[in-house]
Parts: C-alpha cells; structure tokens; sequence
C-alpha cells in the first residue's frame, strides 16, 4: 500500500518532467510556426509580427514558465493555428478516441482472456499450438500495413466496409481490429502463463480432488490470481495504444486526439502538441496506479510483501 501512495505522489513530478521535455522536443523541431501560418511567400516583417503576437519571440525560459503557470490552472493556452482553446480542441476529439479505443480494448479483452484460458488448459496440445501462432503473427504484423490491406480488400474491392471517416458501426470495424490485434494477442499471451502457473499450484490439485467442477476451479480459483499481470499488461499497453492510435486514426481519417496531434506537429502547434501529450501522459499514469491498485485486490499476497 506504502509502494501506491508513493507512485501517486511522485505523478505531479513525472508531469513536471515529461512537461519540460514534450516543451524542448517540440521547440527543438525544424520550422518556424509563424512562417508556416503566414505562408512561404509572406513578408519578413508580416512575420515577425506574427510570432511577436504569439509570443515566439520571448526567450525560451519565459515561454515554459508561462506555459507551466497555465497548465497548473488547467489551462494549455491557445492554438496558434485558429486561436482555440488546446482544451476546447481536445474535449472535442476525445469522444472519438475514447470509443474507438475503448471498443479495441474491450475486444482484446474478450479474445485474449478466453483464449488463453483455453490455450492453458489445452497446454501443449494444437488448440495451443494453433493459438500461440496466431498470437505470434498478430504481435509481428503492423498496424499500418494491416490497415492498409483491410482498407483495399473490405472497402475498395469488396465495398463491404467504408474506407475512411467516422459515422455509423461500419466505420469502426477496420480501425477497432487494427488497434485490438497487437493488445489482444498479449493479453492472449499472458493470461495462459498466468494460468499455466496458477494450475500447477497445490491448491488447485487440492480443489480438484475435492471434487469441484473444472468451471467452478477455473473461475473462482484460478484465473482471479492468474489475472493480476493481464491487469498489469493492459495497464502498460496503453502507451502503445496511443501510439498504435497516431497510425490508425491518420491511416483511416478518424478524427481522434491522435489525429490533431499528426496535425499539430505538422504545422509546429506548440500549444496543442504540448497539451495533447500531457494529457496521454497523465492519463497512462493514472490507469497504471489504476492498475497496481486492482492488483492488490486481486492477488492478497501483494498486500503482505
């Protein structure tokens, strides 16, 4: 319990960290904002009066102490490509982030936690063997080039499915199985070594011979102490989700966070950028302490170490 608090005290220093690096990274970026608003052929002066009312023009310094003071109050300023409120821009995108990653993870869930149940018991024998190597091939291919054969195969050749935008349930169908098919064949992974060392355990053996059905042992016995590094996995993979997000929501047109933060960096949006990572930053802090607390509801040996 002492080993949570501490990792939820020490998340505003993380932010303080992350929050300096995401400022110079993005500041250290070839190409100036002011020039790429006013267009290639603006004049000089045109500009500089540009970035002077920007603010570019301050020393570096000043600018992340007012950018800092801001983010304290909630606050990430505004974009410098139509004066919106960064807040504003991703309050507006988020929806579409959250339901297409919620629905992929909900679906790696429902993939991966069944079959590795059923690649546990089946250990060694080819419904394993079949399901390890889908595994293998799902955690090998990428994103992009999955995306773009569903999209030529179900959209362009077959007309089946949409090819790019968001509306109905059809539209969520090729960009929630690119985004579920590298978490679910994880979670497929670990929840079978979980299980496989849960079920070699004397108290499983002890509850067989008791004569308790397979379901009733599997269920009540095994997997909730089998499941303490899935929650642990699914917690950590979320990184990777907002990074597998970058490429599916810019393959597919989705209008997510992912996409303005393509935009933004294109066009040198310090402010969005700045905004849009702070926030995936906190947000995967707080599903890990999230997840460590689970962990210790699950597995009571935790709590006594």
């Amino acid at each position: 319990m002492m080993a949570l608090l501490r990792r939820a005290l020490a998340i505003p220093f993380i932010m303080l960290g992350i929050s300096f690096a995401v400022f110079f990274a993005i500041h250290a970026l070839p190409g100036d904002p002011a020039r790429l608003l006013a267009g290639p052929q603006a004049p000089e002066a045109v500009v500089q009066g540009l970035r002077h009312r920007l603010g570019l023009d301050i020393p570096f310094s000043a600018q992340y102490l007012h950018f800092l003071h801001q983010a304290l109050q909630g606050d990430f300023g505004l974009s410098l490509r139509d004066g919106s409120h960064v807040t504003t821009l991703i309050a507006q995108r988020l929806p579409y982030s959250l339901a297409l990653g919620g629905i992929a993870y909900l679906l790696a869930l429902a993939v991966g936690i069944p079959g590795g149940i059923v690649a546990a018991v089946r250990a060694g024998q080819w419904p394993d063997t079949v399901l390890m190597a889908a595994t293998l091939i799902g955690a090998s291919l990428a994103g992009f080039w999955v995306a773009l054969i569903g999209m030529e195969l179900f959209a362009v050749r077959l007309h089946w499915l949409p090819l790019m935008g968001a509306g109905d349930w059809k539209h969520y169908v090729l960009p929630v199985f690119v985004l579920a098919l590298t978490p679910s064949a994880l979670i497929l992974r670990m929840t079978r070594t979980g299980m496989c060392d849960i079920l070699r355990q004397d108290y499983i053996r002890t509850a067989a011979a008791k004569g308790l059905s397979p379901w009733r042992i599997l269920g009540v016995h095994a997997l909730p102490n089998a499941l303490a590094p899935v929650v642990t996995v699914v917690a950590l993979n979320l990184g990777g989700l907002v990074s597998s997000a970058v490429v599916t929501e810019t393959v597919f047109d989705w209008p997510g966070v992912a996409r303005l933060l393509v935009d933004s960096v294109r066009y040198r949006d310090y402010p969005v950028v700045q905004g849009i990572t702070l926030f995936a930053v906190l947000g995967v802090l707080v599903a890990t302490l999230i997840a460590d607390a689970v962990n210790l509801l699950l597995d009571p040996r935790q709590r006594t170490s």
